[in-house]
């Protein structure tokens, strides 16, 4: 894997030139071998460093300025992410390097991976734990027993459910035929009531005829 650094060798911009040295020398004192890319005389080397970092990366300007560092064809990241990786100790994983034994960065990823190691077998051993943990036959005969009452006692819900249901429609059943019955007596009532109604008219008729009989008679 070569470390590839693409810098301005001829920038007039104090700043680059002072990041460039900072990442060039903090290489060299690693002895991480890597290659510099110049940008202002290769225009082929400045199109494909302007190409290859990604558009999240790249400023507002949309033109990634030197120092841009490479992992072959992946991109590692600008100045500032080289420096907080170096305040962190973590600069070969910057660069997707594995450390060097001894290092710094090495001891802090041995001191990860035993973390790691030991919460993995942590929650390993409480698995096994909790797989070699049987519930006694009594308990699971309990459990059972208490499955069957449950489901009797929801057989019964649904069978005194079923049973007011009957006795509500029932009770529906009575209540229309008793409508009913109340609708043929009213019937009843009032054609009883209009027949009275035609006799008494019918005598009046027949009492207004006799008087004008006996008053012709008379004259």
């Amino acid at each position: 894997m070569v470390i590839k650094v693409f810098l301005a060798s001829s920038s007039g911009s104090t700043a680059i030139k002072k990041k460039q040295q900072d990442v060039v020398a903090f290489l060299e004192a690693l002895k991480v071998d890597y290659t510099p890319l110049d940008i202002a005389c290769n225009e082929e080397n400045r199109m494909w460093m302007r190409k290859n970092v990604p558009e999240d990366k790249k400023p507002s300007t949309g033109i990634p300025l030197p120092p841009q560092i490479f992992n072959e064809e992946s991109y590692c990241g600008d100045y500032d992410t080289f420096f907080d990786a170096k305040e962190d100790n973590t600069v070969y994983a910057f660069l997707g390097l594995p450390p060097p034994p001894g290092s710094k960065e090495a001891e802090q990823a041995d001191r990860t991976r035993i973390v790691e190691n030991g919460t993995q077998e942590d929650n390993e051993a409480e698995r096994n734990l909790g797989d070699a943990t049987e519930v006694p036959v009594k308990e699971r005969n309990g459990d059972a027993h208490e499955e069957e009452e449950r489901a009797a006692d929801g057989e019964g819900d649904a069978g005194d459910e079923a049973a007011a249901g009957d006795e509500e429609e029932e009770e529906e059943e009575e209540a229309d035929e008793q409508a009913h019955v109340e609708d043929e007596e009213e019937q009843e009532e009032e054609d009883l009531h209009s027949e009275e109604e035609d006799e008494l008219q019918q005598l009046e008729d027949e009492e207004e005829a006799e008087v004008q009989e006996e008053e012709e008679e008379a004259e």
